[in-house]
């Protein structure tokens, strides 16, 4: 791996997004940084999604459309068809915060196992909301997540060879464990102390948020503890109900 340059490949999953998937297609493929290899699973969408990424066939490395189990299998198989350094995941309707973000936090730090930044909430207009509610550490360990997932998955980019596969037992939050597992393996992290990508609210984690909530309850009790995730639990429900209070969302 070139440390000045690596490959990162950058993954979209989408299903029926004709209408958001273009701009994440842009935010991508206009990147400064030329080494990416940008990757779409689409799960046989019916919807003209295919048609938006066929005209743009030329910048994308590879596509798949095929029905799938869910999102996270989609996400498998785009991890199954990367070949880079790194994997990132942007799916259809988030957006690279800028042009020029890999450019500059791979330039700053070379050869981190992970980089990791913030997360601006937008609507379906891509017009900004705010800041995602929970806040990245200024040091992430594995230990960061007793909190919540504090860090947004798509503010998340780990080294390819220290993540696996997403666990399908989960439907709404394999995407916590498999950033905690990345974490508990690197050795060396990196808070890129920027904005990282724009997530457009109102997914398939806030449409399920409670079954998803519950999920994320058993994993934090499977890698912290029972009693003690039932006791940060309490923080974490005042610090929810403060920003919901102050903000009116969640």
């Amino acid at each position: 791996m070139n440390h000045n340059t690596p490959k990162i490949s950058i993954v979209t999953v989408v299903y029926n997004g004709a209408q958001t998937i273009e701009a994440t297609i842009n935010s991508i493929i206009n990147q400064t940084y030329k080494n990416i290899e940008y990757i779409i699973v689409d799960g046989d969408s019916n919807d003209g999604t295919q048609d938006i990424i066929k005209s743009y066939e030329s910048e994308i490395s590879k596509w798949i459309s095929e029905p799938d189990k869910g999102i996270y299998d989609a996400m498998n198989k785009g991890i199954d068809l990367s070949t880079g350094d790194y994997i990132w995941f942007m799916n259809s309707g988030d957006e690279i915060a800028d042009l020029t973000v890999l450019e500059e936090i791979i330039s700053a730090n070379p050869g981190s196992d992970i980089y990791y930044g913030d997360t601006v909430m937008i609507d379906s207009d891509g017009t900004e909301i705010g800041n995602r509610r929970l806040a990245p550490p200024e040091h992430l360990t594995w230990k960061s997540f007793k909190k919540g997932m504090l860090v947004s998955h798509q503010s998340f980019i780990a080294k390819i060879n220290i993540i696996e596969s997403y666990n399908l037992s989960y439907r709404f939050s394999a995407d916590f464990e498999w950033c905690l597992l990345a974490i508990k393996r690197a050795k060396h992290i990196t808070n890129t102390h920027r904005t990282l990508s724009k997530f457009l609210d109102g997914g398939i984690t806030k449409q399920n948020i409670i079954p998803g909530l519950k999920e994320r309850f058993r994993i934090m009790s499977k890698y912290y503890g029972l009693i003690p995730t039932c006791y940060n639990h309490i923080f974490i429900g005042i610090k929810f109900f403060y920003f919901y209070t102050k903000n009116k969302r969640f």
